[in-house]
């Protein structure tokens, strides 16, 4: 495979063999991630666990301190009496019935959708659609819920969800390469102490087996993993 001008350049700039300390990852993935536009920082954390056991799926949301630094598109479909607490609290589209007909006919603009548990049976009926998209409301994630104002601010001020997938894998966004070192680090240690927290009681032997940051269009730089399950 032909390695590209701006990779070469990248690999020179670091070890691709090296773990590096979350600090020093953070620096790297800034100066090594060159594209025109503003990259995200993802996080890909490669878990011990067998996600075709209900008892070690290990799924959340979590709070990023210094936010994604994505404008984040949400809908809230709602009876009317919470539509005004959305509307107030910044949600970018807010209806019920008519955003189900949409949502039917292909539409998926959305980034975060936030439900209330009163029309459940409604948006249930969506999970073919939104479920493969990541999108379908959860009350383990914050979307389901009666306090939607609350619910529209957590997610615009930087609140995200993860799943791990079929390969024991959790990918999070943990910022832009427009932030400094210091921002990222603090984003994804939030993101890794979430985990460890999440571990389920049935994993057995090593629980973050391998940790690794990288830009949209970047290598990949791995993290020392250890430091985070002591």
């Amino acid at each position: 495979m032909r390695v590209s001008k701006k990779r070469k350049e990248a690999l020179g700039k670091y070890d691709p063999t090296k773990v590096y300390t979350l600090e020093e990852a953070s620096g790297i993935v800034k100066e090594i991630t060159t594209t025109k536009f503003d990259s995200s920082v993802d996080l890909a954390v490669r878990l011990g666990v067998d996600p075709r056991k209900a008892n070690q799926m290990v799924r959340g949301s979590v709070s990023l301190p210094h936010g994604t630094g994505k404008d984040v598109k949400v809908l809230v479909l709602c009876n009317p009496d919470k539509e005004a607490a959305a509307n107030e609290a910044g949600a970018d589209f807010v209806g019920l019935d008519e955003y189900i007909e949409k949502i039917k006919g292909g539409w998926t603009d959305v980034d975060v959708i936030i439900t209330t548990p009163n029309v459940m049976g409604k948006v249930g009926a969506l999970g073919r659609i939104l479920g493969p998209r990541g999108l379908m409301p959860n009350p383990k994630t914050g979307t389901v819920t009666m306090d939607v104002a609350k619910a529209v601010s957590d997610v615009k001020a930087g609140k995200i969800d993860f799943k791990v997938d079929k390969y024991g894998i959790i990918h999070a966004t943990v910022g832009k390469a427009s932030f400094d070192a210091q921002k990222i680090r603090e984003n994804a240690r939030e993101v890794l102490q979430t985990l460890v927290k999440l571990k389920p009681a049935a994993a057995k032997g090593t629980y973050i087996k391998s940790v690794s940051m990288s830009g949209t269009m970047s290598p990949s730089v791995k993290i020392e993993a250890k430091s985070f399950t002591d």
